[in-house]
């Protein structure tokens, strides 16, 4: 089945508006059971084919456990390198580590041994037209990656630097409020 048929199918079984959204200003993400209600920008409309893609390619839906997978395979593919939506996927990846710390793992691992659906190069129509199981082999690296401690070290260090960046503005708001009191 092509990736557009599979794609369609994501969305309505993910109750996602045609094409991911992207023809609307705002999303909609759930987050501490609020629904948050977030612009959406230029360079997230360019890419959330790729990231639903993902979510095809992986098998996952859109909840917090599915998208903390998304989250550690995008780390482990090394799509964290394109800003800014890499504050976005790191935020994710905090976020569901709590939340749900072995799918994001899982994920990562599984991220070692892919190639980012963003780096192969593609255009949208060419992703469309693409069988699945075509997708599933030019996503196969050559060789396998086990979890080595360079593999370790490289997750503990997207761990602390994802928990920065979630954690921020508690750290920023308790950084103004202690100035505040001292002054």
């Amino acid at each position: 089945m092509t990736l557009d048929k599979l794609l369609t199918e994501f969305y309505t079984a993910n109750g996602i508006p045609k094409n991911g959204g992207i023809e609307e200003d705002t999303f909609q993400m759930k987050v501490f059971f609020i629904n948050l209600i977030l612009p959406n920008p230029k360079f997230r409309k360019e890419l959330t084919h790729i990231h639903d893609i993902q979510h095809v390619l992986n098998k996952c839906d859109t909840s917090w456990k599915g998208e903390g997978f998304i989250s550690g395979w995008e780390i482990g593919t090394g799509f964290w390198k394109r800003f800014p939506i890499n504050l976005f996927i790191l935020w994710a990846f905090g976020y569901s580590l709590w939340l749900y710390p072995k799918p994001v793992f899982k994920g990562f691992k599984k991220g070692l041994n892919n190639v980012g659906i963003v780096d192969l190069g593609l255009s949208k129509s060419e992703f469309m037209e693409m069988e699945f199981d075509q997708l599933v082999e030019i996503t196969k690296k050559e060789k396998y990656t086990e979890m080595g401690i360079w593999q370790w070290i490289e997750f503990l260090f997207w761990l602390f630097i994802s928990q920065v960046i979630l954690l921020f503005p508690l750290i920023l708001g308790t950084i103004a409020l202690i100035w505040i009191i001292r002054t």
